[in-house]
């Protein structure tokens, strides 16, 4: 199993080490109060490191050299952001995420390359969408059949600056909206996925596991392409469109 690093262990921290360590995971958790640890119980059987979660040392203790993913979750933006970026940028760790309690500040984080969302949004499940991206989640939404499911959904980076319109018609799937610097928005035809967006999709359950592998594939390049309309066609111009509404192409 996967070791995760978490900085913070307040309500939220507590409860993703806890989550963490009930699906056989080994957790760190890193916090400057020691009675901060209470909140874990006596049978965590992670460790507990006392210190400043964005300083080397600590961090080094909590093994971060062998994390999966890295979660700064403390009462402190600037720490937050401090460590998240240490994580990433000096020890490697690719899935990081960051807790903000100011929302103005998200679109400077989410350029800087660290997913964060508005503490007010967050929960532990929130979190472990993030840094467990295998995770088997059950979707924010299924229909009464049980054939059709609203959830968030991988996008892989290949996908940066194409049309959602492509992701669609690739994955079989309707974008319902997204989660863009931290505030949601109703996507248009020509909407392009840009680096932070956070995808929620329509799909259908049967197909689940096909569109989200897709998704998480960085999409083939060949000979076609996507104009500035959103028209898919060859290199020579040609398009070929099913007026489906909402600008979804199918082939």
């Amino acid at each position: 199993m996967a070791h995760f690093v978490i900085m913070g262990c307040g309500r939220v921290g507590s409860s993703l080490a806890l989550t963490l360590e009930q699906g056989g995971h080994s957790v760190a958790v890193v916090d400057q109060d020691e009675q901060a640890f209470r909140r874990l119980g006596r049978h965590f059987g992670g460790q507990r490191v006392t210190g400043v979660g964005f300083d080397r040392d600590a961090l080094t203790r909590a093994r971060i050299q062998e994390a999966y993913a890295f979660a700064a979750v403390s009462s402190g933006d600037n720490s937050n952001i401090i460590a998240a970026r240490v994580a990433r940028e000096t020890f490697g760790v690719e899935h990081v995420v960051a807790r903000i309690y100011d929302p103005g500040r998200a679109e400077i984080y989410q350029r800087l390359g660290i997913p964060t969302v508005a503490a007010v949004r967050w929960s532990t499940d929130q979190v472990l969408r993030r840094i467990l991206p295998d995770a088997d989640l059950a979707g924010d939404f299924r229909d009464a059949s049980g054939r059709i499911v609203m959830a968030e959904v991988r996008v892989a980076p290949g996908w940066i600056g194409r049309p959602l319109a492509e992701m669609e018609a690739e994955a079989g799937v309707r974008v319902a909206f997204l989660t863009r610097m931290g505030e949601g928005m109703v996507p248009r035809a020509d909407t392009l996925y840009q680096q932070g967006d956070i995808v929620h999709a329509v799909l259908a359950v049967a197909g689940q596991d096909e569109a989200e592998r897709i998704l998480a594939t960085d999409p083939q390049t060949g000979t076609e392409r996507w104009d500035e309309t959103g028209h898919e066609g060859d290199a020579s111009g040609d398009d070929e469109r099913d007026g489906a509404a909402g600008g979804v192409v199918r082939r």
